[in-house]
């Protein structure tokens, strides 16, 4: 993340509100800024953590829509409350002395924005498995609520993760009675979940997993490190790492927290983090976040920025003080 921020000037342009992403959340976010007149920028890098998927679900009245199509609709929605959009990338931001900040492009521009809005989202880091990458989103999913019921009642493998590794396994019952868990580099399960499992139906498989088998751009396998494949027509596995694409909000020193996936930055309820004058939602804060809860967390940070500029501005007006 490059730290060549240059300082406001008056060649810049300035909005109230520069949105980071142009995803669910920020696309939220920008929707209601657009409707409350702000003058709105949305800045995307065009990496969606969803793109892989031919499908997005749970959300009401868009269940089976493309989250290209859904993103495009988006798009149009914002343009009609005259919301700018530029395709590129954030590489700086940093406070203009103004009660504002200065944000620079890849392109070498920059602009002004008296609040900032990170909807940046985060990068899965796959397990290094011969077969995931690149069926991810087709017959390898991660998510049940977002894929469980198109891949209903087929047989399910699902590959253990270490920090939980019955929890996805036990999840996935609901969708298939034939689910089997493969340990992988767990090398032993907790008497509970142990437990657990047997009651759920699940077979559970020891040995290391070497990847993938598939025929005719079809899952039909999983192949263990000491030649055993055992038939599978989808497979269940979690991210090794989730990789917050949070430079920017790092750079302006956001406070971050703990989690069991990693640290993100800390939000309230709103989006609101440590950094004065900067909102952030969705999947940069936190890896749960489907659409839909993205959605509402962008709606929430526009609606609080847009109250505190109304106010911050009228109290100006009372104490005499130039608008920021």
């Amino acid at each position: 993340m490059s730290t060549n921020v240059r300082s406001t000037d008056m060649t810049e342009e300035r909005y109230d509100v520069v949105v980071v992403g142009g995803g669910a959340a920020g696309l939220s976010a920008a929707l209601i800024l657009g409707r409350s007149r702000r003058r709105t920028l949305v800045v995307d890098a065009g990496e969606p953590r969803n793109a892989p998927a031919e499908h997005m679900h749970g959300v009401l009245s868009r269940d089976g829509e493309s989250p290209a199509a859904y993103l495009e609709a988006g798009r149009r929605e914002i343009a009609a409350y005259g919301v700018e959009w530029r395709d590129g990338r954030v590489t700086g931001a940093a406070p203009d002395g103004h009660d504002g900040f200065t944000v620079s492009l890849a392109d070498g521009t920059a602009v002004g924005a008296r609040r900032l809005v990170v909807t940046t989202g985060l990068v899965d880091e796959l397990p290094k498995l011969d077969g995931v990458a690149e069926r991810w989103g087709r017959d390898v999913l991660h998510c049940p609520y977002c894929h469980g019921w198109e891949v209903r009642d087929r047989a399910f493998g699902v590959i253990a993760h270490p920090a939980m590794p019955a929890h996805q396994a036990l999840m996935v019952s609901l969708w298939s009675k034939d689910v089997t868990l493969f340990l992988h580099t767990v090398g032993e399960l907790s008497a509970h979940d142990a437990a657990l499992l047997d009651a759920a139906g699940v077979t559970v498989v020891e040995g290391e997993v070497a990847g993938l088998v598939v025929e005719d751009d079809r899952l039909t396998g999983v192949r263990l490190a000491d030649g055993r494949v055992v038939a599978r027509s989808v497979v269940f596995v979690g991210a090794d790492r989730l990789l917050p694409r949070d430079g920017v909000l790092r750079q302006l020193g956001a406070a971050l927290r703990e989690t069991p996936f990693g640290e993100f930055v800390a939000v309230d309820g709103t989006g609101r983090t440590s950094v004065p004058g900067v909102w952030a939602a969705g999947n940069v804060t936190g890896p749960k976040e489907q659409v839909v809860d993205a959605v509402a967390l962008g709606y929430r940070a526009g609606v609080t920025i847009n109250n505190e500029l109304l106010l911050g501005d009228l109290e100006d007006a009372v104490a005499g003080r130039p608008r920021g």
